[in-house]
């Protein structure tokens, strides 16, 4: 059945308020779910939000429904040790972001992850990169049980006409948080994960930083989904040293996350990351936040310059002087980072960045 016509203003509208919800981690993914099962039916998703400034690896935040946490830890674990060739990047290159994996005859047959759907009860999975001229914002997976239609081509054409809604509700939940620090500053803290890919120890101030997480005021966070985080993010650290150009381990979430900006970050801790790697936790202000911030905000290139300089106290003469602009250009700048970010004025767009 083909999807002739939709509205996508207001199937954003319908996503956006689904992950909103205040209720479970669980009821929150299953809103999603509801909202897009009409127009592609499924048995289980993961929505996971990136932004352009990070990359193509692990989510600022995710929504779940019906996915076991043991099935992606092994789709995630043969993805990084076998070469899964469906990752994110491998979509990236396709014109179409989407493929359907699982059954032979579907885009690229990957017999091991098959075999990891099929100990699961599921048939098929489709994943759709959320793409737009900006970037990556994210990723769509969907689930079929076992003994249900596979996934076609028809659902990955399907899937892509629902791509600019996705993009548009991750964005609008992202930015709908608080603009500033809402939750208390927090000293970093470390994560270390052994070789055999378990946790093998967490500072007082890492879980502190794990707590404010898992905290009700924040985004709904399945209880399995900050572990498994971790440790997925090792795993990046370990390719990253391996091969660099694979995806920087570097994870900047927004404040809808924990009330504030901050940030993952993974280093081996042997040159050859056969060994333990350190998760450093922390608070994100700064050069370490703007890039995700504007991409967020969706702040151009000069908007960003304006916003450089207007961190270190310049007044509009001076900005316009530096940037070699006109002053009213300046102003004009300034009135579109007030409006794209709701600040009330400098001080406030300034405190975003610096508390």
């Amino acid at each position: 059945m083909a999807l002739t016509f939709f509205d996508a203003r207001r199937l954003a509208h319908d996503l956006y308020a689904a992950a909103s919800q205040n209720a479970g981690p669980g009821q929150v993914g299953a809103g999603i779910s509801r909202v897009l099962g009409p127009l592609l039916p499924h048995d289980g998703l993961s929505l996971v939000a990136t932004d352009p400034a990070t990359g193509l690896g692990l989510g600022s935040f995710s929504f779940w429904h019906e996915y076991e946490p043991s099935l992606v830890t092994d789709l995630v674990m043969h993805r990084y040790g076998g070469g899964d060739p469906c990752r994110p990047a491998a979509l990236a290159g396709l014109a179409t972001p989407a493929v359907v994996v699982g059954p032979p005859g579907e885009g690229p047959f990957d017999p091991r992850v098959n075999e990891i759907l099929t100990a699961y009860g599921a048939g098929s999975e489709l994943r759709l990169l959320l793409r737009d001229k900006h970037g990556v914002w994210g990723a769509l997976g969907l689930l079929r049980c076992a003994g249900a239609c596979p996934f076609g081509q028809d659902d990955i054409r399907r899937a892509a006409r629902l791509g600019p809604a996705l993009v548009a509700a991750v964005r609008r939940y992202a930015t709908a948080g608080p603009l500033f620090a809402a939750a208390p500053a927090l000293p970093a803290g470390v994560v270390t994960v052994g070789p055999d890919h378990t946790i093998k120890a967490v500072s007082p101030q890492a879980r502190d930083w794990l707590d404010q997480l898992s905290s009700r005021s924040g985004h709904a966070f399945p209880a399995w989904v900050p572990d498994a985080f971790l440790v997925v993010l090792s795993l990046a650290a370990r390719s990253r040293a391996r091969d660099t150009d694979a995806w920087d381990p570097l994870v900047c979430a927004p404040p809808v996350v924990c009330g504030r900006w901050m940030t993952f970050q993974g280093q081996p801790l042997d040159a050859d990351a056969a060994g333990d790697v350190a998760l450093v936790l922390q608070g994100a202000t700064g050069d370490l936040v703007t890039p995700s911030f504007c991409a967020w905000y969706g702040i151009t290139p000069r908007e960003r310059d304006t916003l450089r300089e207007l961190r270190t106290g310049a007044a509009v003469k001076q900005i316009a002087r530096h940037l070699d602009l006109s002053p009213y250009t300046v102003n004009d700048h300034l009135k579109a980072l007030f409006r794209k970010t709701g600040a009330d004025g400098r001080d406030e767009l300034i405190a975003a960045l610096t508390h």
